[in-house]
């Protein structure tokens, strides 16, 4: 169950104090009322209460680093200080900030004139130049500084996006199962369809198989809904899987051929934990290896690709900021979409620094660069760490089974529940992992979200927790978990019903 509206009765209710309000849940825009979150859903608010009560809460619902303890990076936070307050920049070095952090102040004061003020609609033209060049750097070929638009997180740019390709309920959009809820709840509210595609929960990684990609195509055709868009996660969020290059160019010949828009979400890309055996490969790089080969796919697929600064070491959820690139769009479109920016005026300016700041970090050699890959390094490599014993811990469990997780910030474990835990789920009201997370939240305080909220095969149960909490905290998670999860299988037992 995710977030809706509390009141959705008609105006007999006699226990509504506004029956006849003209913005009643009632008579308001019914996409918003049907319109489902679950990382901020029922598992979220009761978490909120429990907190309220003075009950301590370990929040694992939600991808937000630094609220469960991961340092802010130096050179970053030293940048926006001096250019969010210029006059610190001529005493910066007896304020222990280095030369380039000063330099870099400098030079985006020179292009933004003061972060108080809005910049181009599509962002600010420097950053937006620093974007085009790692991109260049990170695929091997030059990335366009008009394909490059800045906004206020991902989410805004998906949304915007989708508001472009979405005209009626005949559109369909294709999503992984599980999914992000960003994107079911989008395509509601917008008023498209939604279609999904099933992942492959096999041996120890989900995989993204274009059979099945072909089959949802079919069925979507068959009942009169033709899909546009296909969203593809990678690293995958909730599943945490990193795709191959030839998963990738498989896919890319895919949309090509069904002329389908692909949305790669990309914004783990800096969360590898496996980067030998299966390092992160973007959609763009696998579509330039496609375009050496001559293969027309390259230049016929559609594409937009979206990343932010609220994930990987940097974890500034807070910035907002964020970029999408637009590959192989009409550039009426891209006008369109520009148009749409225009609305908004301008995207914050914090956040746009800091995208510039993290796709332009500190070279090797200044005053910067040490510090800077030591934090990085530091913080993705103890990632990694929790990611394996997280990983751990619930293979060992009776009835639990989690993939590897090779990117991202979750484990999203498979669990056999017993009939007794379904029974009292349905008495209650409950999904069986609905049931499961709040009675977790309950007896332990971990905060984790129901696989139902994410989409799931039918007859299978799972649930979704960030790998964030700090890792001299994981001993007594684990330890915490496993005692819970022990008791919940014995007290929903048929043995124990019999008692």
């Amino acid at each position: 169950t995710a977030v809706k509206s509390s009141n959705q009765s008609g105006g007999g209710n006699g226990d509504d104090p506004q029956p006849d309000a003209v913005l009643h849940p009632s008579r308001i825009n019914t996409n918003v009322v049907n319109a489902e979150y679950a990382v901020r859903g029922k598992l979220y608010l009761a978490a909120q209460a429990r907190q309220q009560s003075g009950k301590k809460v370990i929040l694992t619902n939600v991808g937000n680093p630094q609220a469960l303890g991961q340092k802010p990076i130096t050179f970053p936070r030293q940048v926006l200080a001096l250019v969010t307050y210029p006059e610190l920049i001529p005493r910066a070095a007896q304020l222990g900030i280095p030369t380039d952090a000063a330099a870099r102040a400098q030079k985006y004061l020179e292009a933004v004139g003061s972060t108080g003020a809005y910049q181009d609609s599509r962002g600010n033209a420097l950053v937006r130049k620093e974007v085009a060049e790692f991109l260049g750097r990170r695929d091997g070929f030059e990335g366009v500084v008009d394909d490059v638009f800045l906004t206020d997180g991902a989410s805004v740019g998906i949304t915007l996006c989708m508001r472009i390709a979405i005209r009626s309920r005949s559109d369909g959009v294709m999503m992984p199962i599980p999914q992000y809820p960003l994107y079911s709840a989008t395509v509601e509210v917008l008023g498209g369809t939604r279609v999904d595609y099933l992942l492959d929960e096999r041996g120890d990684e989900w995989a993204l198989s274009v059979p099945e990609l072909e089959r949802a195509y079919v069925a979507a055709e068959r009942a009169r809904v033709t899909p546009r868009v296909l969203v593809v996660i990678n690293p995958g969020n909730p599943t945490g899987q990193c795709m191959s290059l030839d998963n990738l160019r498989e896919v890319l010949r895919w949309c090509a051929r069904r002329r389908v828009v692909l949305f790669a979400d990309e914004v783990y890309q800096t969360n590898i934990y496996d980067e030998a055996r299966r390092p992160f490969i973007s959609f763009r790089k696998a579509l330039g290896s496609l375009r050496a080969d001559r293969d027309a796919a390259a230049s016929q697929v559609e594409m937009f690709s979206f990343h932010t600064v609220s994930k990987g070491a940097f974890g500034e959820c807070g910035r907002r900021g964020a970029y999408f690139e637009a590959i192989n769009i009409h550039a009426g479109t891209k006008a369109e979409v520009y148009k749409l920016l225009s609305m908004n005026l301008s995207s914050n300016v914090d956040g746009q620094i800091y995208v510039g700041l993290m796709v332009n970090p500190p070279k090797m050699g200044e005053p910067s660069y040490e510090l800077y890959e030591q934090e990085t390094r530091g913080i993705i490599s103890s990632l990694c760490r929790r990611a394996q014993m997280l990983t751990a811990a619930f293979n060992a469990l009776e009835g639990v089974s989690c993939s590897a997780v090779e990117g991202a910030m979750y484990a999203f474990p498979q669990i056999e529940l017993p009939s007794g835990a379904i029974d009292a789920a349905k008495r209650l009201g409950h999904t069986p992992d609905e049931y499961y997370c709040l009675e977790l939240l309950d007896k332990t305080g971990i905060c984790a979200v129901p696989g139902s909220g994410f989409g799931q095969r039918d007859g299978s149960f799972h649930f979704r927790t960030t790998i964030l909490p700090p890792e001299s905290m994981f001993e007594h998670i684990v330890a915490a978990f496993s005692k819970f999860h022990a008791d919940f299988l014995r007290q929903h037992s048929p043995a124990h019903a019999r008692m």
